[in-house]
């Protein structure tokens, strides 16, 4: 009966890997990377899906005259607005099952809202696609994963703001007291210039060597 059930619940929800939001968030969350799929075929299915969207934005801004891949992207985007506002709520957002599981999927909603006014329109959703392509930069996708951690938008990371990310990825896995003092150490590490907070050159000197920027392109 375990089996069946498994079964009946993966045949409903799996199309939700090819989701392009889902493939983002997850590539983002430094738990999942690209591991958290359920098998090698749905993990290349999602990847491919969403390049090929990016080269389709890639391919539409570069000719103004194929309409048609812009029309394809819509159709894509409408999918998730669900009221036909022309813009994406959180609610939209969190309708897909699998999102609602990924506790950063609200950072990048906040980083893709660029006006702030709590809902992504078209032109945001696109705009946050496009730094995951082939085109996007190493100092753009590294500035994203910067910005998941920069809460307060003011071009630094806090000890409180690491210590609130950090919580919501791990949830109750860590005490309180063991993932301050993980926190502690790791401003203790970065902030180079002492002055209790991280910039984006002191987090690039930290991760910027890791190569994990390259997660985010989705290995290609």
């Amino acid at each position: 009966m375990k089996s069946t059930l498994l079964e009946a619940v993966y045949r409903r929800f799996s199309h939700v890997e090819t989701e392009p939001l889902y493939c983002i968030a997850t590539f983002v969350d430094p738990r999942y990377k690209d591991r958290f799929f359920t098998s090698p075929d749905n993990l290349k299915r999602a990847k491919d899906s969403l390049l090929e969207m990016v080269d389709e934005i890639t391919n539409a801004s570069s000719d103004p005259i194929n309409e048609e891949p812009v029309r394809r992207l819509d159709k894509r985007f409408k999918k998730l607005d669900l009221d036909d506002s022309g813009e994406l709520s959180v609610e939209e957002f969190m309708s897909l099952p699998e999102l609602q599981q990924n506790p950063l999927v609200q950072r990048v909603i906040d980083i893709f809202d660029k006006d702030g006014n709590g809902e992504v329109d078209f032109s945001e959703f696109m705009e946050g696609v496009l730094q995951f392509s082939v085109k996007g930069t190493k100092e753009q996708r590294l500035r994203f994963a910067f910005r998941i951690y920069d809460l307060d938008n003011d071009g630094f990371i806090s000890n409180g703001e690491l210590f609130l990310t950090l919580k919501t990825m791990v949830g109750k896995n860590l005490e309180d007291v063991q993932l301050q003092q993980l926190v502690d150490k790791t401003i203790l590490s970065a902030d180079t210039d002492g002055d209790g907070r991280v910039s984006f050159q002191e987090f690039c000197q930290v991760v910027g060597g890791l190569d994990f920027h390259k997660n985010m392109v989705l290995d290609v």
